[in-house]
């Protein structure tokens, strides 16, 4: 019987965690960090070959200039120089991928920058402007219902809608801090069950119970979660038995 259900499982990486080649197996598209909260031209270079070898698809991980919090605290910036820094860190990327005749496919903001899109026009009006000043159809991985997916569709960028397989979220489908001892999900079982639903039911099972409507077709599982090539294995395992293909 043939699959059913296709969706895509991204991981951020280059991020100096150094486990890419046991990732890159498992994936299909990949968020590479391209100078902002890591990364240089060397770990680019790497990870780039290493995508190219696995047939992963290739996209941006741009973020707040700020390799001190790994771009996990939100920069006060103007957006003259906030478009300029994320513009700067995608063509040090576009340069490797040239470099290595690899394409660019998606962008995907990283940590603060991601999650202050999601809710703030300004923030969102930048991303979307660095996208559209690039010369490729490029897609945008973002969360549902966000606000930067409105301003990108409004713009006729192509949206692919995001969910995060080894993190709880709030009942406005914020992730759940990464301070509290619940935000992270590590168990297998309990990350299938949590990834399940959101393809089949597009629900989420939030930290308080109650689901909440939630539409993706790419899934990402942190490449800094402690067992992250394990988590992949065993989604890479298990979704085909529900009919569902990873591509």
């Amino acid at each position: 019987m043939s699959l059913l259900i296709k969706i895509d499982i991204n991981a951020d990486v280059g991020e100096g965690m150094g486990n890419e080649p046991d990732l890159m197996p498992y994936l299909s598209s990949c968020n590479i960090a391209c100078g902002g909260h890591a990364g240089n031209t060397f770990t680019m270079t790497e990870v780039v070959r290493l995508a190219r070898a696995h047939n992963v698809k290739i996209g941006a991980h741009p973020s707040f200039p700020d390799k001190t919090n790994f771009g996990r605290k939100i920069i006060e910036m103007s957006a003259a120089d906030l478009y300029t820094a994320l513009k700067q860190q995608i063509r040090v990327l576009q340069n490797v991928l040239h470099s290595e005749n690899a394409m660019l496919h998606h962008i995907k903001p990283h940590g603060a920058l991601y999650n202050l899109a999601a809710k703030d026009e300004k923030t969102a009006n930048v991303i979307v402007e660095v996208i559209k000043s690039i010369a490729l159809p490029l897609k945008l991985y973002t969360p549902y219902g966000s606000v930067i997916a409105k301003v990108a569709e409004a713009e006729g960028i192509e949206v692919t809608y995001e969910a995060f397989a080894d993190r709880n979220y709030n009942t406005d489908l914020s992730l759940v801090s990464r301070e509290m001892d619940n935000a992270i999900l590590t168990e297998k079982d309990e990350i299938l069950k949590h990834v399940l639903r959101m393809i089949t039911h597009q629900k989420v099972s939030t930290v308080d119970g109650v689901e909440v409507l939630l539409k993706a077709s790419t899934f990402c599982v942190h490449g800094d979660t402690k067992n992250a090539s394990e988590i992949l294995k065993f989604l890479n395992e298990k979704l085909p038995e529900y009919k569902i293909q990873i591509s």
